[in-house]
């Protein structure tokens, strides 16, 4: 790592400090119970020091995600939303396309190296994978970060902990500074 790179760090640690967060799960079968990719993210991001707003699951379906972002989006301090599911190839898979047309900033190597990492572990089943990231429009000004990753514990632990914590409050810093 660059010093560049860790005096940023450094200094998001020190002027971000807890980013505020909501986890959205996409599916039609998961439960409260059942969850176990969620579950993941609620406790890395906790151990990572960050703090959960809010969590729900939602049926895949267009409308079901879009009012999940609306009501996440409308929260001032949620400053990053987590989704999980519903970002493959499937018929029943629009998360990505719900994500992106609220995206005013892509973060384009967020996917690229949740996929490049994905290769490592599943060989060329990585290209199934349209997992995505950008800024969306605050309903109260600004921007907040939006992670869309695949619904299997795996990937959620490949981009939660190669990806997403180390970099969380370093990506709240630079966009706010």
């Amino acid at each position: 790592m660059s010093e560049s790179t860790k005096g940023h760090r450094v200094a998001a640690e020190k002027t971000v400090g807890a980013v505020a967060c909501a986890v959205i799960t996409v599916s039609d079968t998961r439960t409260p119970e059942t969850d176990k990719g969620g579950d993941l993210i609620v406790r890395l991001l906790t151990e990572g020091g960050h703090d959960i707003v809010d969590r729900c699951i939602v049926p895949d379906d267009p409308g079901a995600i879009d009012a999940a972002l609306d009501r996440y989006l409308g929260e001032a301090r949620v400053l990053t939303v987590l989704l999980t599911g519903g970002t493959g190839i499937a018929k029943r898979d629009t998360t990505i396309e719900v994500v992106r047309r609220r995206f005013v900033a892509e973060l384009s190597g967020f996917g690229e190296i949740f996929r490049m990492l994905s290769w490592e572990q599943v060989g060329a089943a990585a290209m199934l994978s349209r997992a995505t990231a950008g800024l969306a429009e605050h309903a109260e000004g600004g921007d907040t970060f939006v992670f869309a990753m695949p619904g299997s514990v795996n990937a959620v632990e490949t981009a939660m902990v190669n990806l997403i914590v180390p970099e969380l409050g370093h990506l709240v810093w630079e966009r706010k500074r």
